[in-house]
C-alpha cells in the first residue's frame, strides 16, 4: 500500500474505530502507567461514581503554607508556565483551570520574585484556594512514585536477557476527547487490522517474544521484577555495565487495562492488605519465581520506552518532574500545570520511624493508569534509595487544594449555589 493509501486507511479506521468504541467505555484508559503498585489495593465496600466538587477556601485553611522553603516551586511551575505560554491565550486549562491566558501574569510574577517572602507574596495575591472534594468527601489517597534504578546493556547476553522495548510503529493511540468533549483525556490504543482497530498484544504475548527479532529493543536489563516495576513507574536510570547509563521514559502503552497486582496478592491470599507495599510485593516476587511470571502477567499493561536526556523524566504534561513538587492526579478532575496545595502524611525513609507530616506546594504535572478521582495523587520523589523506600511505602490519606487565579471561579452554576463562601 503507498504512503497516501496508509494515510486514507488510517483516518478511516479512527473513524469506525470511535462508533465501536462509544459501547465501550468501561475498558477506557489513561495511556501511561501508573507511578506505583499499591494505588488501588484499598477499595470501597461500594463503589460511588468519582465526581469533582470545588469549595471556595481560604489561606488560613491551608496548614503549613507559610512555613514551606517553597524549595523547587519556582523552577517546576516555570517549566509548567512554559507550556502555558506556548499555547493560544484562549486555549482551555483542563475544565477548571481556565485558559492559557489567565495564567501569564501568575506566571510572571512567580519568575521575577526575588527570595522565598516574595515568591510566598506573589502567590497569596495572584492565587486563591478552592478545596477539591469527591463528591462531598475532602479526602482521597495519596502514594508515591521515584526514578529506579536498573542495570542494562545495549547488547543481549551474560545474564541481560530482559528486554525494555521501544514503541512498535504499528501501535495506535486514539485520543477519544478529539471525537467527543466528555470524553477528554480518555485514551484507547491498538494496531490496525485491515479497516478495523484490534487490541494490541498484552503482556503475557509480549513476554513470550511476539516482538522479538524487529530490532524495537532499547536496551536489556539483568532483572525482569525491576522491568516491571519500570514499566509501573514509568521512567527510570539504567546503569551500563560498559560504563555510563541511559534514561528511559515512556513512549505509548499497549492499550490493555492497568492491574494492581498488589491486589491480586491479596485476593489470592498471599499478603495482607495492611502489609502491601511495593517493597512487600517484590518481595513475593523474588521469593516466588515460579508463579511470579504468572502474577505480573495479571497486569495485562505493557508500557514503551525511549531514551531520554539527563534533565530527567518527562510526565505527561511534557516537563521534567521535580522531586517533592511535582504530583501526579487523574487529568479527568483537575487540569495539567498548576499549583496545588497538599496536606498529608509520608513515611520516613527509615521504616522504624512514624510517618511525618507532608504538606507542600506542589504542581499537577503528571498522570497515571492507577491515579483515578478528584482527591488522589501520587508524590514525585526523585531518584535513589531514599526516595524508592519512601515512594514503594506511602499510602496516606490526605487533603487537596486547586490553586488557581483570583477572580477565577471554577464551579459550575449547580456547585456554585451550594457551595459556601471562602474562608477568610
Amino acid at each position: 500500500m503507498s504512503s497516501s493509501g496508509i494515510v486514507r486507511a488510517y483516518w478511516r479506521t479512527l473513524a469506525i474505530a470511535f462508533a465501536a468504541l462509544s459501547g465501550l467505555l468501561l475498558v477506557v484508559l489513561v495511556l501511561r502507567s501508573g507511578p506505583t503498585d499499591v494505588d488501588d489495593v484499598e477499595l470501597p465496600d461500594t463503589v460511588r461514581e468519582p465526581a469533582l466538587r470545588l469549595a471556595p477556601s481560604g489561606w488560613a485553611d491551608l496548614d503549613g503554607f507559610e512555613v514551606d522553603a517553597l524549595d523547587g516551586f519556582a523552577e517546576a511551575f516555570g517549566r509548567s508556565c512554559g507550556v502555558f505560554a506556548r499555547r493560544d491565550a484562549q486555549r482551555q486549562v483542563g475544565d477548571t483551570g481556565g485558559v492559557a491566558g489567565d495564567w501569564r501574569e501568575v506566571c510572571a510574577r512567580v519568575a521575577s520574585a526575588d527570595g522565598v517572602d516574595e515568591l510566598r507574596g506573589a502567590l497569596l495575591e495572584e492565587l486563591r484556594p478552592w478545596s477539591v472534594l469527591d463528591n462531598d468527601d475532602p479526602e482521597g489517597l495519596f502514594t508515591g512514585y521515584y526514578e529506579p534504578s536498573l542495570r542494562g546493556s545495549r547488547v543481549r547476553g551474560n545474564g541481560f536477557e530482559t528486554p525494555l522495548y521501544r514503541r512498535p510503529p504499528e501501535l495506535v493511540a486514539v485520543d477519544l476527547g478529539a471525537f467527543r468533549e466528555d470524553l477528554a483525556g480518555r485514551r484507547v490504543a491498538g494496531t490496525l487490522e485491515g479497516t478495523r482497530l484490534v487490541p494490541f498484544a498484552d503482556r503475557a504475548d509480549l513476554e513470550r517474544g511476539t516482538l522479538a527479532r524487529r530490532d524495537l529493543e532499547l536496551v536489556w536489563v539483568d532483572d525482569p521484577i525491576a522491568a516491571f516495576f519500570l514499566h509501573i513507574q514509568g521512567s527510570g536510570r539504567v546503569d551500563l555495565v560498559d560504563g555510563g547509563h541511559m534514561r528511559v521514559g515512556y513512549d505509548g502503552q499497549n492499550g490493555h487495562p492497568y492491574t494492581a497486582i498488589g491486589r491480586e496478592l491479596v485476593a489470592r491470599s498471599e499478603l495482607v492488605l495492611e502489609e502491601v507495599s511495593m517493597q512487600s510485593i517484590r518481595d513475593w516476587l523474588v521469593a516466588n519465581p515460579a508463579g511470579a511470571t504468572e502474577i505480573m502477567n495479571t497486569n495485562r499493561s505493557f508500557v514503551f520506552f525511549r531514551e531520554l536526556g539527563d534533565e530527567g523524566p518527562r510526565g505527561s504534561q511534557g516537563v521534567a518532574l521535580t522531586p517533592r513538587r511535582t504530583l501526579a492526579v487523574d487529568r479527568r478532575f483537575l487540569p495539567m500545570g498548576v499549583p496545588l496545595w497538599l496536606d498529608t502524611t509520608a513515611p520516613s525513609p527509615d521504616p522504624t520511624v512514624a510517618e511525618q507530616p507532608l504538606r507542600r506546594l506542589m504542581v499537577s504535572q503528571d498522570t497515571g493508569g492507577a491515579i483515578r478521582g478528584p482527591v488522589r495523587g501520587d508524590v514525585f520523589w526523585g531518584h535513589g534509595g531514599d526516595a524508592e523506600e519512601i515512594a514503594g511505602r506511602m499510602k496516606s490519606r490526605g487533603r487537596l487544594w486547586l490553586l488557581l487565579p483570583a477572580g477565577l471561579d471554577p464551579r459550575g452554576p449547580d456547585q456554585a449555589s451550594e457551595l459556601a463562601e471562602p474562608s477568610v
